[in-house]
């Protein structure tokens, strides 16, 4: 099987684990209902997934470090599919709390180990594409797998929607351990070695992009419901339609993204996507017809999903022998930043109103912008001694 045949393999599996993540907001009130726990209550299965997973990413990195990629990859997807599985099973709330945090070490696992895959099946030239391919599975989740999760949890409740989830993960697995060639592990280094990669400060100031950026497009995010409906009075099926303009938005955003990223590099088309996601951001609250907001919402689904290819490609850069931690760590970046997204929207709605909510959004995606700025233009290899 050609390389360009390998990549869709690890979407697949992108688009499992990305599924994982996000259907809980598809299944919230059913769950909340049938569990009789608060929605408040059950948006932790949320935090508790994005904290499990920033967490565990570098950790895990770290100690599957000696793993065959193939092997390890495989390993992930059937983790995620046991935690799935216990979804569907729990009893009771604390139980699903349990099973959402094996779920995430799956993904945790998973996502960097496929993007340093990918990026190594493709070569120099391609690499930005490949790693758009991987999170185009995740950008497909939020387009595809999380409407299809809201629409099935009627006829099947939202157990059954977790336990189709396992299925199409067990899937991901069987597909990934056929047709992925065997992938040597890199060579083994010391802990110390390995996080020396944080002793670099165009590292940091990557990771500082992450978390900042996914932090302001999260805050948004998270509340775009009542946002939308304050500003522009869209909810039901209006509402859903502008969802799924922002998903097809992002799936053009992830494949622009790895494109200009081989063709120019990482930095401009990082500026642009992280200056595109604040100006999305900064006018979303004047957007007070359905139209308008559509088209925000668009661009805004362009500029976000646009960030990931750049980034990617300018960590695999300032280390290649150490891009698996260095992806890893990213991962912990983008999902602290989420996890952090739903305590601080709550916050500015609670002190400052819904409507202020997408300008906060766009003061932390500035300060992206910043960083990105500011830190060091040279994408020179980093040293660790």
């Amino acid at each position: 099987m050609s390389p360009s045949g390998r990549i869709p393999t690890l979407a697949a599996g992108a688009f499992a684990v990305g599924t994982s993540g996000y259907i809980v907001t598809g299944v919230l009130p059913e769950l909340s209902s049938e569990l009789s726990v608060p929605v408040s209550t059950a948006g932790l299965l949320t935090t508790s997934f994005a904290v499990a997973y920033a967490v565990g990413s570098p950790l895990l990195a770290v100690a599957t470090s000696g793993w065959g990629r193939r092997t390890l990859i495989v390993a992930a997807l059937l983790v995620a599919t046991l935690g799935n599985a216990f979804a569907a099973l729990a009893p009771d709330f604390a139980s699903l709390l349990a099973a959402r945090i094996v779920t995430a070490a799956g993904a945790a696992v998973f996502t960097p180990a496929a993007t340093a895959v990918a990026a190594e099946l493709s070569g120099p030239e391609r690499r930005a594409r490949a790693v758009a391919w991987v999170f185009g599975g995740m950008t497909v989740a939020t387009i595809v797998g999380v409407p299809a999760g809201t629409l099935l949890v009627g006829p099947l409740g939202y157990r059954g929607v977790f336990g189709l989830v396992a299925a199409f993960c067990a899937l991901a697995a069987v597909a990934a351990a056929v047709l992925l060639p065997p992938v040597a592990a890199p060579p083994k280094v010391s802990l110390r070695r390995r996080f020396a990669v944080l002793g670099d400060r165009r590292v940091v100031a990557v990771l500082g992009i992450t978390l900042a950026a996914s932090l302001g497009v999260f805050t948004a995010y998270t509340y775009v419901a009542p946002v939308l409906e304050s500003t522009a009075g869209v909810r039901g099926g209006a509402l859903s339609l502008l969802l799924f303009g922002y998903g097809i938005g992002g799936a053009i955003g992830n494949a622009a993204g790895g494109i200009a990223a081989d063709r120019f590099g990482y930095r401009v088309p990082l500026l642009v996507a992280v200056s595109g996601s604040v100006l999305a951001l900064a006018v979303l609250p004047a957007a007070g017809h359905v139209v308008a907001a559509a088209v925000v919402l668009f661009l805004w689904g362009l500029s976000t999903w646009a960030f990931n290819p750049p980034v990617q490609r300018r960590l695999i850069e300032l280390s290649p022998g150490e891009s698996g931690l260095l992806l890893a760590l990213n991962a912990s970046a983008l999902y602290l930043g989420i996890g952090l997204s739903g305590v601080a929207g709550g916050a500015v709605i609670d002190h400052v109103g819904v409507g202020t909510v997408p300008l906060t959004g766009a003061g932390l995606c500035l300060v992206a912008v910043v960083i990105h700025l500011t830190s060091s233009r040279r994408p020179a290899e980093l040293q660790c001694g």
